[in-house]
């Protein structure tokens, strides 16, 4: 925080204040780190997945983690919109994230409810995001956190449907 008070006292950017943009950067470090781990985790399980299901899932986990790629890039570049740069080590994703690593060997079923326990996680992330977006009237950061909610319902759906099976 004292960072960002350091940075940001005499910045103000697209007419936004410190106090307005504090709580937006803090929650968008916050989903960027819960991503960055979501990430080596769904690369992990896309290398290790065996089994039945092995086509199947070795397909969906490369598909969101590619998204999870993308989505990570939006992040930290809606946090240097801000004039900060985005927390960009290991240790402080590790430290930030809620998204915990996974050490092991998981069956497929248990890598989709993983999977899922992280969406629900996310999501939980892309809320305070929205939450402080709203608060400080930033329309563009609540887009882009609403379009990271439709995409993880959907994404959530699909594999729960599957896990069902």
């Amino acid at each position: 925080m004292e960072e960002i008070i350091k940075t940001q006292k005499s910045y103000k950017k697209l007419g936004f204040t410190y106090l307005e943009t504090a709580e937006i950067v803090i929650t968008l470090n916050q989903l960027l780190s819960n991503y960055i781990i979501h990430y080596h985790k769904l690369r992990s399980f896309h290398w290790n997945v065996e089994g039945g299901d092995f086509f199947e899932l070795h397909e969906q986990f490369e598909i969101e983690y590619n998204e999870v790629k993308s989505q990570t890039d939006t992040i930290a570049e809606r946090i240097r919109v801000f004039g900060l740069k985005p927390k960009n080590t290991l240790k402080e994703y590790l430290k930030l994230s809620r998204i915990t690593e996974i050490e092991g060997e998981l069956t497929p079923i248990a890598m989709v409810k993983e999977i899922l326990k992280d969406f629900q996680i996310l999501h939980d992330s892309i809320l305070d995001v929205m939450n402080a977006a709203l608060e400080a009237g930033d329309s563009a950061t609540e887009e882009m956190a609403t379009e990271f909610i439709r995409r993880l319902e959907k994404r959530h759906w699909m594999f729960t449907s599957w896990s069902k099976c």
